[in-house]
């Protein structure tokens, strides 16, 4: 856990889907840490944004790339830039689109939609590992709770998320006893910008009684970046109420 901390100014942290929410404050408070930080997302005015709010204020410790998680051409041209800013030691694998509907309203798009975060879980680990020769990295895949159990009104979206739970248990013991160490992180619901498009299902008011994406950030943070003698495997955090 100790090579996480050493070397900050030349250590460098990949977050996708980090234009907002969860990601964007895991970005920030990464960047407090003293890591060099990389964010990946598709959202361009975001990015855009944050170029000038994060990129200006601190140069040389944020670098915004903007594109699709699970585009494989995408992810090797930016691993390759990622690559000359430092050693890579941390992927957050935090991308992810959600689709809310009862079984039977399910189309091709929403599965697609779905899938972009398992696509681009796989895509970015599998770069990262290449990229780092398979040493010395932590990856952590961001899941959700709905990784753990069924919803009735989000069975394509847990399809989506038990493949990736299925991926993160695959990826653990493939690199167990290794100095590749896979956290699989399993919050449940988040109050960010996340249902904007499924209001039917998750109205403000139900949103605002979630967890607060800057508290399970730090809780996420304090558990990987930890310098105890321990790996913590998987962490499910669940509101109190």
């Amino acid at each position: 856990m100790e090579k996480l901390m050493e070397h900050h100014g030349r250590t460098v942290a990949i977050v996708t889907g980090g234009a907002a929410g969860l990601g964007l404050e895991l970005v920030r408070q990464l960047m407090e840490q003293g890591f060099i930080v990389a964010n990946i997302d598709i959202d361009a005015q975001a990015m855009g944004q944050l170029d000038i709010s994060l990129g200006s204020r601190n140069p040389g410790t944020y670098h915004g790339f903007i594109g699709d998680v699970a585009d494989e051409d995408f992810a090797r041209r930016s691993l390759d830039a990622i690559s000359n800013l430092g050693t890579i030691s941390l992927l957050i694998n935090n991308a992810g689109r959600p689709s809310f509907k009862a079984p039977i309203d399910y189309t091709s798009t929403d599965i697609e939609r779905c899938l972009t975060g398992l696509r681009g879980m796989i895509v970015w680990t599998t770069g990262v590992l290449r990229a780092t020769a398979e040493r010395d990295v932590h990856i952590v895949n961001v899941m959700s709770s709905a990784a753990l159990r069924g919803n009735a009104h989000e069975s394509v979206y847990c399809a989506a998320k038990w493949g990736e739970r299925g991926y993160t248990e695959s990826l653990k013991t493939a690199y167990k006893g290794s100095s590749v160490k896979i956290v699989g992180f399993y919050p449940g619901g988040i109050d960010t910008n996340f249902y904007t498009d499924s209001r039917d299902y998750v109205d403000e008011q139900k949103q605002h009684s979630f967890m607060k994406a800057n508290e399970l950030a730090t809780v996420l943070l304090d558990n990987i970046l930890s310098k105890a003698n321990l790996t913590i495997a998987d962490l499910v955090v669940e509101r109190n109420s």
